[in-house]
């Protein structure tokens, strides 16, 4: 998984009915964009994290 700035992270619900999670990247803490990210959710908080599978990287439109 590589990722760089301004990418979106979601982490998609693990149980039904559970919303997914979307967050913008706004530090690449890895090397060569490997994990783990800084992601600052829609909800305005901050966490580093280290995505599993139920996670995807969604690259914008350069």
């Amino acid at each position: 998984m590589h990722a760089i700035v301004g990418d979106r992270l979601v982490q998609h619900g693990r149980v039904v009915g559970q919303p997914d999670r979307v967050g913008e990247i706004v530090e690449v803490l890895g090397p060569r964009g490997d994990p783990p990210y800084r992601v600052r959710f829609e909800d305005g908080r901050e966490h580093v994290c280290s995505p599993g599978p139920d996670t995807e990287i969604r690259h914008p439109q350069r």
